[in-house]
C-alpha cells in the first residue's frame, strides 16, 4: 500500500518533494500506526464487504474498521460476524492488486468472537490485521489483550490491538485519571500487541448527554476535549507513548448553517480551486478540516472516519510541508549536540531538545504521507486526490 497511489507519476512529482513510501502490515507497528491515516468504518451488515474494502483501497483508503459494535442492531450480531468472514475470505482470494490493502481491522463486542473470527477466517487469516476494542477497561482489558495474542500465534505473524478509550470510568472526573494509569499499565505490558489508542468521542458525549453539532468541532464541547486532553497526557507522552488517533466526525451531508464556513476562500482562489471549496462546504467538512487540525495540534494522528468523502481531507492534511520537513531534519541532526538555531526559513527558533519528539514524529509521517513540494498546499493534495 501507499498513500496517494492513485495519483499518477506526473501529478506526484508535481505534489511532492519526497512521495510517500510504500507500506505493509508486516512493517515496524510505529510506522504502521501513523500510516493508518482516515479509517474507515463499516458495519459488518453490508452486503458487499469485499467489494467495498477493494473500490475504497482504489481511491486511497489504507485502513478499514468493519464493526460488530455499535454500529449494527444487537440481533445482527451473528449475521455481522458471518458476513465479516465471508468477506474476508473473499478479500484474501481476490486478485493480487485487491489484496495490497487495506489494513482490516474488527471492532468486535466480546472477547469471544476475536477468537470465533480467526477460526472461521482459516487460512485466510492473513486478510486481517488486528481488532479496535470498544469500551476497553480494567476489567475486561486483560482478556481482549489475551485473545488478541493468541490469535497472532494462529495466524503465526502479529495481530494489533487498537483499544478504545470510552468507558464510564475514564469519563467522568471522580475516577479518570486512576483509571487512566492504571489502563496504561496494563497496555503496556501488551507494547508489541497494542497498534494505537483510539478515542470514543461520540460514547464520551453520550455519557453527558451531548452531541455536537456540525459547526462545532469536538474541542469546543469542554467535557468531552478534558477527556481528550487527560487520555494524551497519559497515553502520548514523547517518552513511552503510544499514537493515539483522532475521533470520529459524525456529519457527512449539508444543511442550513448557524456560523460562517471555516475555510477562508484565499488559499482555494490563489491555488485556482475556487470550486473545491464550495464543494467541501457543502458537504459539510469544512468543520470536519478544522478538527482535523486540533487533532495534530492536540497530539492526535489520523482519524476515525464513517464516510468515504471524509478520508481524502483526513489524508491530505496528513502530508508534510516542506518547511515541516527541513524543521524536523535540521532538528534531527543536531538532537545529540542539543542548542538552538534560527529555522531555514527565518521564521521560528528550532531547539533540539524540546523538538526531537515532534521531529522524530514528523520524519513519521513524512515517510508515510510524504512532503510536499514548495507552494504546493492541502488543496493542491485534496484537489488532486478528489479530482482523480
Amino acid at each position: 500500500m501507499r498513500h496517494f497511489d492513485f495519483l499518477d507519476d506526473d501529478d506526484r512529482a508535481r505534489l511532492f518533494h519526497r512521495a510517500p513510501e510504500s507500506f505493509t502490515a508486516a512493517d515496524d507497528p510505529e510506522l504502521l500506526a501513523v500510516a493508518l491515516g482516515a479509517s474507515l468504518y463499516s458495519p459488518a451488515i453490508r452486503p458487499d464487504l469485499a467489494g467495498d474494502m477493494a473500490r475504497r483501497s482504489a481511491t486511497g483508503v489504507t485502513s478499514v474498521v468493519l464493526c460488530l459494535e455499535d454500529s449494527i442492531p444487537d440481533d445482527a450480531v451473528a449475521e455481522g460476524e458471518r458476513n465479516v468472514i465471508a468477506a474476508l475470505r473473499a478479500h484474501a482470494t481476490a486478485p493480487r492488486r485487491a489484496t495490497d490493502g487495506p489494513l482490516v481491522f474488527i471492532r468486535v463486542r466480546a472477547p469471544h468472537q476475536i477468537a470465533h473470527i480467526v477460526d472461521g477466517l482459516g487460512e485466510h487469516v492473513s486478510a486481517l490485521t488486528g481488532f479496535v476494542l470498544p469500551k476497553f477497561s480494567e476489567e475486561n482489558g486483560s482478556t481482549y489483550l489475551d485473545a488478541i495474542l493468541a490469535a497472532g500465534e494462529v495466524a503465526g505473524r502479529p495481530m494489533y490491538a487498537m483499544p478504545v478509550m470510552e468507558s464510564s470510568e475514564i469519563v467522568f472526573a471522580e475516577t479518570r485519571v486512576e483509571t487512566l494509569l492504571a489502563l496504561k499499565r496494563l497496555v503496556d505490558k501488551y507494547r508489541s500487541t497494542v497498534l494505537a489508542i483510539r478515542l470514543g468521542a461520540t460514547d464520551i458525549s453520550g455519557q453527558y448527554g451531548l452531541r455536537r453539532s456540525r459547526e462545532h468541532t469536538v474541542y469546543d464541547i469542554g467535557p468531552v476535549a478534558s477527556v481528550i486532553a487527560e487520555v494524551v497526557n497519559i497515553f502520548g507522552r514523547a517518552e513511552g507513548g503510544y499514537t493515539i488517533t483522532g475521533p470520529v466526525w459524525e456529519y457527512f451531508s449539508g444543511s442550513e448553517r448557524l456560523f460562517k464556513p471555516q475555510l477562508r476562500e484565499s488559499p482555494f482562489i490563489r491555488h485556482d480551486e475556487r470550486m473545491l471549496r464550495g464543494q467541501l462546504i457543502a458537504a459539510d467538512l469544512d468543520g470536519l478540516i478544522r478538527e482535523v487540525t486540533l487533532d495534530r495540534a492536540n497530539g492526535l494522528t489520523g482519524k476515525s472516519v464513517i464516510h468515504p468523502s471524509h478520508v481524502a481531507a483526513v489524508n491530505a492534511l496528513g502530508v508534510v510541508s516542506l518547511e515541516e520537513y527541513r524543521d524536523a531534519v535540521d532538528i534531527l541532526d543536531t538532537a545529540a549536540s542539543g542548542g538552538a538555531a534560527s529555522s531555514a526559513y527565518g521564521n521560528k527558533m528550532n531547539e533540539s531538545k524540546p523538538h526531537t519528539a515532534w521531529a522524530r514524529r514528523t520524519a513519521l509521517r513524512a515517510r508515510t504521507f510524504g512532503v510536499a513540494n514548495d507552494r504546493v498546499s492541502f488543496v493542491d493534495l485534496l484537489g488532486a486526490s478528489l479530482h482523480q
